[in-house]
């Protein structure tokens, strides 16, 4: 399939047109959810909520494109932005390697080797499910109590997440799978500088996406900036959960459970799922967003020579 890929520009508009047509497919069947959920909220509360997850979205790419550069492929904004962003379709499509091989393809095309593309996005995708249950374990106590006793197996990763992010551990970790798969393996070791500055850009984006959850929160329900971390810690601990369920794309109904679990104790159940679904529905928008700028930036920069690094690595 990878060589089809690298082949044939029809397999890849292709598999852009499946992943568009499974994403347009899940707006339609909750249609009728989301638009009644949106005739409870302001619109403008719930653009104020996708400001903040666009926002989040960029700075989330800002550290993918750290961490890539740190690894070797260094990559322009506009060329990061056209990677990521159109490579994340593919989570709307059922299984977990569609987002992961568009990506590297994708890089591929600009000089990077499919293993630290491979590499980068497994480290940011770490990184942010670290940041996830770090934020969800400093609020999520002092708000939301039971929840937090409930999720105390989810929140025990934190340290586990730590000692795997060190730069040895992980690079060697990465080379093994690398190995598994036949694979060359990568060249360096992450730099500590370019893990601190990404995990600022993903915490960054954490607390950003907990901003939009605020804002939809504080349009139900009064409490100013007293409910921010509970908001925060409730969507950061619904993505993770989201994020481990993996035979669900991009997490679709658990996401929206886990947060209407831990709204529970300052939301009644029907107001939870109106947040849970225009959450959805923002971050929805905001991959659609990305993606088609990503593309319109991305259009005049000629893609790299192939070299022989980038072939090393098939």
């Amino acid at each position: 399939m990878l060589t089809r890929l690298r082949s044939s520009g029809l397999v890849r508009a292709g598999l852009a047109v499946v992943a568009l047509g499974f994403l347009g497919y899940g707006l339609a069947a909750n249609w009728g959810a989301t638009s009644a959920a949106l005739g409870r909220l302001s619109w403008g509360t719930v653009a104020g909520a996708l400001a903040a997850v666009l926002a989040g979205v960029g700075c989330m790419l800002a550290a993918w494109r750290v961490v890539l550069a740190g690894l070797g492929s260094p990559l322009p904004v506009r060329v990061a932005a056209k990677v990521m962003c159109l490579g994340q379709l593919g989570k709307y499509v059922p299984g977990s390697v569609w987002a992961f091989a568009a990506m590297m393809e994708l890089a591929r095309d600009h000089g990077s080797p499919p293993r630290r593309t491979f590499g980068a996005t497994v480290i940011a995708l770490v990184l942010s499910l670290g940041c996830a249950l770090g934020l969800a374990a400093a609020t999520l106590p002092f708000t939301s109590r039971e929840v937090a006793g409930r999720a105390w197996y989810l929140l025990a990763l934190v340290p586990v997440i730590v000692v795997a992010l060190h730069p040895r551990v992980l690079t060697y970790g990465l080379n093994l799978v690398l190995r598994a798969a036949r694979r060359e393996p990568l060249e360096r070791s992450l730099p500590g500088r370019a893990m601190l500055v990404a995990a600022a850009w993903t915490l960054a984006g954490w607390l950003l996406y907990g901003v939009h959850v605020w804002l939809l929160l504080g349009d139900v329900r009064p409490g100013g900036a007293s409910l921010y971390p509970l908001a925060a810690g409730a969507y950061a601990l619904a993505w993770a959960t989201g994020l481990l369920t993996v035979i669900v794309p991009a997490g679709i109904g658990v996401r929206e459970g886990a947060l209407v679990l831990v709204l529970a104790p300052v939301l009644d159940a029907p107001l939870a799922l109106v947040i849970a679904v225009v959450s959805r529905l923002a971050f929805t928008l905001a991959d659609l967003v990305w993606a088609a700028l990503g593309f319109a930036l991305a259009r005049g920069q000629a893609p790299a020579a192939s070299s022989s690094d980038a072939y090393a690595a098939q």
